[in-house]
């Protein structure tokens, strides 16, 4: 159960040729899954949808959305605070490119060992494993 204070947001896992797109917000030395939090009244993957168009300019692919699970982890940038995220593997509708807070995107190959330091807590230590027994 989410503590009052703890951040709850929907985040988009896209996978390419066996990369996942990250992005790292502006102010930020992390790479995050695109995504955020949902507005009042904003269901998680109706904010998803947001989220998605307002950070990366593009949409999700109609009906490629599916849920692959709720994780809960340290927040990378807000100390003290525990990130619960539900997650959902999803594809593109047209190319990414970084808007809005995100100051750049990369596709991190999903079996790379050197990318750990590059994630956020919840990407390293949880995401990433899910996708690779995928």
């Amino acid at each position: 159960m989410a503590a009052d204070g703890d951040i709850r947001v929907a985040c988009a896992a896209i996978v390419r040729d066996g990369a996942l797109l990250c992005v790292r917000k502006v102010g930020t030395g992390l790479f995050m899954l695109p995504g955020g939090k949902p507005e009042p009244g904003e269901d998680g993957l109706a904010a998803l949808q947001r989220e998605v168009m307002e950070e990366l300019g593009c949409a999700l692919h109609p009906g490629s959305a599916r849920p692959l699970g709720r994780y809960t982890a340290p927040a990378a940038h807000e100390a003290g605070r525990t990130v619960h995220a539900d997650i959902w593997l999803a594809d593109l509708s047209g190319v990414p490119q970084a808007q809005a807070e995100i100051a750049e995107i990369r596709w991190i190959d999903l079996h790379d060992p050197k990318a750990g330091p590059l994630l956020a807590p919840l990407l390293r230590t949880q995401v990433m494993p899910a996708l690779r027994q995928l």
